[in-house]
């Protein structure tokens, strides 16, 4: 699963349950990678954990709040990539712990963080996985950031769309293709 795997759960929604999802299914048209991208249709299920291979960063109210050239990704079937940022990189004082948390069935129970400076907030901005099952390990000491909840996330200087809706925190750039008809660049991503 892309992000948080779930939607992020709270007080008696939590005590229910594991909220789970169904895989997307593959739609009948599929927007073919053009030079230089990949499809997301071609990523794995279960996801897949790599070096970004190219400098992340997050702002938040006016300033970089994370900053990395060590940054992960995590590629699932059918979403954009999600960013996972070593803890060491990010400016953790801005980070608090959120009401939230929620369940992926590969990564584990992932804890969200409201983001904070001065009088902005921005509630389960960033989300992490304390204990994470150990395929997942390198996901540990790591914050990823909703691309939507922040003021700006890039990759390689190459400013992010946020994935439509709360569900995932996955970064859309113009090297991914999308699962919906429209692609990247797209309203219907």
């Amino acid at each position: 699963m892309v992000a948080s795997a779930a939607m992020p759960r709270s007080g008696d929604e939590a005590s229910a349950g594991r909220l789970r999802r169904q895989p997307r299914r593959r739609p009948e048209r599929i927007v073919p990678p053009g030079p230089g991208q990949e499809s997301v249709w071609d990523y794995p299920r279960p996801p897949r954990v790599e070096p970004a291979g190219r400098p992340v960063r997050v702002e938040f109210a006016g300033r970089p709040i994370a900053e990395s050239v060590r940054a992960l990704r995590v590629c699932e079937t059918a979403g954009p990539p999600c960013y996972y940022i070593p803890a060491g990189d990010v400016r953790t004082e801005y980070l608090h712990v959120g009401a939230s948390e929620s369940f992926c069935e590969w990564k584990g129970t992932a804890r969200y963080w409201t983001l904070r400076h001065g009088s902005l907030e921005s509630d389960d901005a960033a989300w992490s996985y304390p204990e994470p099952f150990e395929a997942f390990e390198a996901l540990r000491d790591t914050y990823a950031f909703y691309p939507g909840r922040v003021d700006a996330c890039y990759v390689g200087g190459e400013r992010v769309r946020a994935q439509p809706g709360a569900y995932y925190g996955g970064w859309i750039t113009s090297d991914v293709t999308g699962p919906f008809k429209g692609g990247p660049g797209s309203e219907d991503w």
